[in-house]
């Protein structure tokens, strides 16, 4: 019998993109995900799991061994800092980029920037590494609104299109990383269900082949 697996999945856009590929690897959740107010769902695999949680919390999951696997942002494990978890696969899907933008118009401070973010850990070291001050301003969402009122002279958030920075009078200043999703594994597991996740990991590589 083989050993039992729980695999974090995070809601939105990784799950969308997610789930064909699962499916390719031959692992179909029994309920409608998108439909259902379940966390935990059974798949066509006795011995496999999936739990639902916000993006954010996928890499916690993971860390202390709630979930054997999990899928989260590349943005998201940076600013996790990856303890108790194991990177195992790039599955070059949710592809974006993290930026830097504001108005391309209004100079900069040459004093303390004002950044407004939800990634402070990415954007100290960003910053630090050019040798700038910054004051970090904590935001979970709508971003742009933050150079519009004055709240912060820039951003620093995830981009796809781009639509919604134009949208708000914002343009892209400075790239620093593209970002896509990646299967993290639970060290611990990784030792005491090796040869089951070890067979799934070659499953997905397969399918992400495919």
């Amino acid at each position: 019998m083989s050993a039992e697996l729980t695999i974090a999945l995070a809601k939105g856009r990784i799950l969308d993109e997610t789930l064909p590929l699962l499916a390719r690897a031959g692992i179909v959740p029994n309920d409608d995900l998108s439909a259902s107010r379940k966390l935990v769902f059974a798949t066509n695999h006795d011995s496999i799991k999936l739990v639902l949680i916000r993006s954010a919390d996928v890499p916690t999951y993971v860390q202390y061994g709630a979930a054997d696997l999990g899928v989260a942002g590349k943005d998201v494990l940076l600013e996790h800092g990856g303890e108790g978890l194991y990177e195992r696969l790039d599955l070059k899907i949710s592809c974006c980029r993290l930026v830097t933008a504001g108005f391309v118009d209004r100079p900069l401070p040459r004093a303390r920037l004002k950044v407004a973010t939800k990634y402070p850990r990415i954007t100290r070291k960003f910053f630090l590494e050019q040798g700038r001050q910054v004051e970090l301003i904590k935001l979970y969402g709508s971003m742009e609104l933050a150079p519009v009122v004055g709240l912060a002279d820039i951003i620093v958030d995830l981009v796809d299109t781009g639509n919604t920075l134009k949208a708000n009078g914002l343009e892209t200043l400075e790239h620093i990383m593209n970002i896509s999703s990646r299967l993290i594994v639970n060290r611990a597991s990784l030792k005491m269900k090796n040869q089951a996740i070890k067979n799934l990991v070659d499953k997905i590589e397969q399918a992400l082949e495919s």
